[in-house]
């Protein structure tokens, strides 16, 4: 099984805290998904005739682009690869983009779950983060999106927002509870270099919430959602039962995947690349039937290394005979050896032969990650 990442770079504007490639130059739309389509085509051969079992469409804002946009690149995938056994069809979209005849024409596409990101209903912190929509927006997109019959529908939500306070997460828990969506993604807050927020940051004009609060924060997240029947499949992403993502998880299973257009990844098990994060220079390579990417061969150690770091960030954990297959003895053994004080301190857990961690665990996550990790000398 494989999967397929498709980026569109196109943003209406910047949100403050971003730092994912994206552009405001729609002016390029026609050029690019041309491009786009050719190098789906260049590629056919990345995925090793891999039966293809998800497709992700991510941004940027996919929700800019049009019905014939879209079905121009269903048709080169169509083209290019058997999608009779892709379950999931994923596309991210802003609240403001999903209006009644918008989400009409989704349903006229073979898209089967909607992310949404939304981020937190306060109203004034939205306008802070220049989030184009507000509370009432997002929750009429999905309640829009549910009428129309979409029954897979994710939301992401920010937390350690400024000002952020124990009573406003909680309201915006509620509010997404309430929402009944399927999947919630919930992230902490990152201040990214380069980006606006972070210059805010820089000249005080922004706090970081302090450490404290932000455990407060992540426990309110884990107590609320299990509550609300939701299941904590990984660090920050819960589900219904039966509704994690599917191409996510993909992710930190060491699945191969494809990823077309700039600044997209791609891993086929042995190596990772990544394409240029400029969409003029992106157009006119594809244009001249070339690409302008980075490859990175990865070593045996940078493999287990990077399976560590995904899995043990799931409630699945370490699969330990996967592991010992992929990567040899020597490597599962160090993997156990490391894992022994975290067993005895209740930090880490084994059932049926997985390496997971407890509840305890996972406010010191990084620090286990990272001592499981091996670093050559």
């Amino acid at each position: 099984m494989a999967g397929i990442y498709i980026h569109i770079p196109f943003c209406k504007t910047r949100c403050i805290y971003c730092d994912f490639y994206s552009t405001t130059r729609s002016d390029l739309k026609r050029r690019y998904i041309n491009a786009l389509c050719e190098e789906l085509t260049m590629r056919r051969d990345y995925l090793k005739n891999e039966a293809v079992r998800t497709i992700y469409f991510g941004g940027g804002t996919p929700s800019q682009l049009e019905e014939e946009d879209f079905r121009q690149v269903f048709d080169a995938l169509s083209a290019l690869y058997d999608l009779n056994a892709c379950e999931e069809i994923t596309l991210e979209a802003n609240p403001d983009d999903l209006t009644e005849d918008y989400v009409a024409m989704l349903r006229r596409l073979p898209f089967n779950r909607i992310s949404m990101g939304i981020q937190t209903f306060d109203d004034a912190t939205l306008r802070l983060l220049n989030r184009r929509h507000n509370a009432l927006q997002a929750i009429e997109a999905v309640d829009r999106c549910r009428r129309h019959g979409f029954h897979n529908i994710s939301i992401d939500l920010i937390y350690g927002l400024p000002g952020e306070t124990d009573e406003r997460w909680k309201c915006d828990l509620h509010q997404a509870i309430a929402l009944d969506v399927e999947h919630i993604s919930a992230y902490h807050l990152t201040y990214e270099e380069g980006t606006p927020l972070h210059q805010m940051l820089q000249a005080h004009r922004v706090n970081e919430v302090d450490e404290d609060s932000s455990v407060r924060f992540f426990t309110t997240l884990m107590d609320t959602l299990s509550a609300a029947g939701y299941e904590h499949y990984e660090i920050s992403n819960f589900c219904k039962p039966g509704f994690h993502s599917r191409h996510n998880t993909s992710y930190w299973q060491g699945i191969p995947y494809l990823g077309c257009g700039p600044s997209a990844h791609s891993f086929d098990m042995h190596s990772r690349e990544w394409n240029i994060p400029s969409l003029e220079k992106y157009i006119s390579a594809i244009e001249e039937k070339n690409r302008l990417y980075e490859k990175e061969e990865l070593s045996l150690t940078t493999r287990y290394n990077e399976y560590i770091m995904t899995s043990l960030r799931t409630r699945r954990g370490i699969d330990l005979p996967t592991l010992k297959k992929r990567f040899g003895q020597e490597l599962s053994d160090y993997c156990t050896s490391m894992a022994v004080p975290y067993l005895k301190s209740n930090k880490l857990e084994q059932q049926d032969n997985h390496l997971q961690l407890t509840r305890e665990g996972i406010f010191v996550s990084d620090g286990i990650i990272s001592d499981l990790m091996f670093v050559e000398e």
